[in-house]
């Protein structure tokens, strides 16, 4: 069972997150022919002040 975890940064909609676990589904089926029910996708939101960017936080960076 393959799993794929993702941090990103917190902000983005529902829609896109769907988006996201679709497509990284059907990227690891493609790419090691996986069954695509056997393959989870986990999500881990960061807040802006806990994810760093070149020695800044994304917060203080604008992003």
């Amino acid at each position: 069972m393959p799993i794929a975890q993702l941090y990103i940064i917190e902000g983005r909609d529902a829609e896109k997150k769907e988006r996201l676990i679709a497509e990284v589904t059907e990227a690891i089926h493609r790419a090691i022919d996986a069954p695509v029910e056997s393959i989870r996708v986990l999500i881990t939101e960061m807040p802006k002040e806990h994810f760093g960017i070149a020695g800044q936080s994304a917060r203080k960076r604008g992003r």
